[in-house]
Formats: structure tokens, C-alpha cells, sequence
């Protein structure tokens, strides 16, 4: 037992740092690093969980007390805060039953994002939830995109004439490979346009229409300008989402999308990450 006269412990010693210009300062978290990340939106996250699987030492800092950046799901005293809105009223119900995102959008269930997913095995660490369907307004009047043989017989999307001519085109795309010039039927789709495709197949401005925002998910009509197999690519990404789970093409994270950025957060820190919230950056020397 320690004599009354030996005084407290002594404090434990701080590591510190010897910037270029002289200036000590304390070690940050635990000393050196291979990288640091500023910022834990999705490109962020990736960066340091691709950088920790490849042994290097990473520590990871966020100016915010959640992950995901401009891509976060937070909840509502968090959203309140981030628009300086105050604090939500009470009637509102409790803050942590809501996931909101900030930049909300679906994840194509083919797409390089979720082939990026499993071969990280990330995957293991989301859930997801297929989106039961996807809607057009046409006329005025809203109209479920159609997702088996009866939907498409009976949509009002495409006229009844038009149907044949789009299955045409619609097998067309899906045999479509750039590399088998047997499957281009004497076209060249880099040389001509989404509208001259449409007219070769003989389809009306309507279906066209229906091609390009309902499948190949264009917001406004000057792909039509551009080169086909743009146009085409974005159909096939489309059959391919679709063929994989049926209903609709379309994925979404469970809790929301601020759950990806996390979830590579998590593949970082199980190789040794180091994790930082609410720390803001005064300087970089």
C-alpha cells in the first residue's frame, strides 16, 4: 500500500506531435496513420473500407455526429438542426422513429452498386426491401409501369398496336451484345440516335416516351439527340434489375440510405478503422 506522503499518480503521459513549423501538438486519437478521411459520405466511406481491408491504418473524422454527409439518413432532431429549424414539436412523435433521407433515390438492383455490395461483402451488414412497383403520369392520370405478362397486356401506357412492335424491340435489347455483331440486326448503335432506333423499329412518339423515362429513366427528352446505345444500355440495366427479383427493378435499404456509407463504416472498423464523429478539422498543416 502506497504511503499517504507519495501523493496522487502521477498524470499519464501525452503523446505529441512536432508539426513542420515547430508546434507541438497532442496526438490525435492514437498517433500516426497511413490516411486520413475527412467526411463520412458514401465515396468517403468506401475510400477507407477499400484502404482498411488493404492493411493500412485509417482514421476516419466527421465534422457531424451521424454518418453519410449529404447522403445521411437522420432523424428528425437531426434534420431540425441541419435547416436550423429549431427543435420538432412534441406531436411529431419520437425523433428516432424517423429515417429521412437527404438525397432519397432507389438503387437499381443490377446496377454496379450492388455488384460493388457483394464483392465487398458488405451486403452482410444492410437489409433491403424490393419496391413494390414504379408509376408514370400519362394524360394526367398516374399508371403503374407494368411488371408481369397481364399488366403489360391491359396497360394504357403503350397503345394496342404498338404492343407487338414494342416486344420487338424489347427482345432486341435484351439479346443486344456489343461485342456479338450477330445481335445488332445491322445497326450501329454509337452512330445513330435513341429516335432513329425508335423509328426504325416503327415505334410512335408514346412508347418512345415510355422507353425512355419509365425503363431507361431519362427526365427529359434530349436523349433522344444522343447516341442509342446509351438509351439501350439503360433499358438492358433496367430488364436486368427487373428479371432479378420481379415486381420492379428497384432496391432500398431498410433504414434508409444513409445505412450504405455505414455499412462500409462497419467493413473499415472490423480492420481496424478508427471512427471520429463530432470532431470538426481547425487546420490542416
Amino acid at each position: 500500500m502506497a504511503d499517504a506522503d507519495d501523493g496522487p499518480p502521477p498524470e499519464p503521459e501525452v503523446k505529441m506531435m512536432d508539426l513542420p513549423d515547430g508546434t507541438k501538438l497532442p496526438a490525435l486519437a492514437d498517433g500516426e496513420y497511413d490516411a486520413i478521411v475527412l467526411g463520412t459520405g458514401l465515396k468517403e466511406c468506401i475510400i477507407s473500407g477499400i484502404l482498411s481491408v488493404d492493411g493500412k491504418k485509417v482514421l476516419h473524422m466527421d465534422r457531424n455526429d451521424f454518418y453519410g454527409g449529404e447522403s445521411a439518413s437522420v432523424n428528425l432532431v437531426q434534420l431540425f438542426q441541419k435547416f436550423g429549424a429549431g427543435a420538432p414539436k412534441p406531436e411529431l412523435g419520437n425523433s428516432r422513429d424517423f429515417n429521412i433521407d437527404l438525397a432519397p433515390k432507389f438503387i437499381m438492383a443490377g446496377g454496379k452498386l450492388v455488384k460493388m455490395l457483394i464483392m465487398t461483402n458488405v451486403n452482410k451488414y444492410l437489409e433491403f426491401k424490393q419496391v413494390d412497383g414504379s408509376y408514370v403520369l400519362k394524360d394526367k392520370k398516374i399508371n403503374k409501369v407494368p411488371a408481369t405478362d397481364m399488366e403489360a397486356a391491359s396497360t394504357p401506357l403503350v397503345g394496342f398496336f404498338e404492343k407487338r412492335r414494342l416486344a420487338k424491340f424489347v427482345k432486341f435489347v435484351d439479346a443486344y451484345n456489343p461485342e456479338d455483331a450477330s445481335t445488332h440486326q445491322g445497326m450501329v448503335l454509337g452512330k445513330m440516335t435513341s429516335q432513329e432506333l425508335f423509328t426504325k423499329f416503327g415505334l410512335d412518339s408514346g412508347t418512345a416516351d415510355f422507353l425512355g423515362h419509365a425503363l431507361a429513366l431519362y427526365d427529359n427528352d434530349s436523349y433522344l439527340g444522343r447516341p442509342a446505345i446509351e438509351m439501350v444500355d439503360r433499358c438492358k440495366l433496367y430488364g436486368e434489375s427487373f428479371a432479378r427479383y420481379g415486381k420492379s427493378p428497384y432496391l432500398y435499404p431498410l433504414y434508409g440510405l444513409g445505412e450504405l456509407p455505414q455499412a462500409f463504416a462497419r467493413l473499415a472498423a472490423v480492420y481496424g478503422g478508427t471512427y471520429m464523429l463530432h470532431k470538426p478539422v481547425e487546420k490542416v498543416v
